[in-house]
């Protein structure tokens, strides 16, 4: 899938710029070549998380949701 989707890129743009470094580096670097339930993932976790939770996650603050944990692992090398 090319990264040039531009439903997904108006969801790169967060309410925090460090999340949005983080997620578009994510969409960037990784969103083509994971699976597509990974993508979808990554698209059903900009569209329901708040910002805050993805961001906790993201720095290990907190616990993270299975459903999530991949897509969490992976935007946490670009954090």
């Amino acid at each position: 899938m090319s990264t040039a989707n531009p439903r997904v890129r108006w969801l790169l743009r967060r309410g925090m710029k460090e999340l949005d470094v983080v997620v578009t580096r994510y969409y960037e670097q990784h969103y083509p070549n994971v699976s597509e339930a990974e993508q979808a993932t990554f698209v059903n976790l900009l569209e329901t998380v708040e910002d805050p939770d993805i961001w906790s996650w993201v720095m290990d603050y907190s616990p993270v949701p299975a459903e999530y944990a991949d897509v969490i692992e992976r935007l946490r090398v670009h954090s």
